[in-house]
């Protein structure tokens, strides 16, 4: 399966590139802290995969704390079609080590 490192991310979001962000933490996380990005939470995601994002050939980058939660995530998108989901390796907690 596909992964992106922090600092890759990093690098793309602050060039501005638009990506596609989902975040599959429960809201009460995405809403204490967030980079962006669509919030379906993956207790919601295994029931409707299909709205995630309507083309199933883009990249999507699923994020989550710690990139487990992601990585089940990334595997229920494959399984229903989508063919470019990468996981970030490491989550959240990751990407904030870079920006302390």
């Amino acid at each position: 399966m596909q992964q992106i490192s922090a600092g890759s991310l990093q690098s793309r979001l602050q060039s501005g590139e638009e990506l596609n962000l989902l975040d599959v933490r429960e809201e009460i996380e995405y809403h204490t802290y967030n980079i962006g990005g669509k919030n379906i939470p993956l207790s919601k995601l295994t029931e409707k995969p299909g709205f995630v994002h309507p083309n199933k050939t883009d990249e999507i980058i699923v994020i989550c704390k710690a990139g487990l939660r992601s990585q089940t995530a990334q595997s229920i998108l494959i399984n229903n079609g989508y063919q470019n989901v990468k996981n970030l390796t490491g989550g959240l907690l990751a990407l904030q080590k870079l920006q302390a």
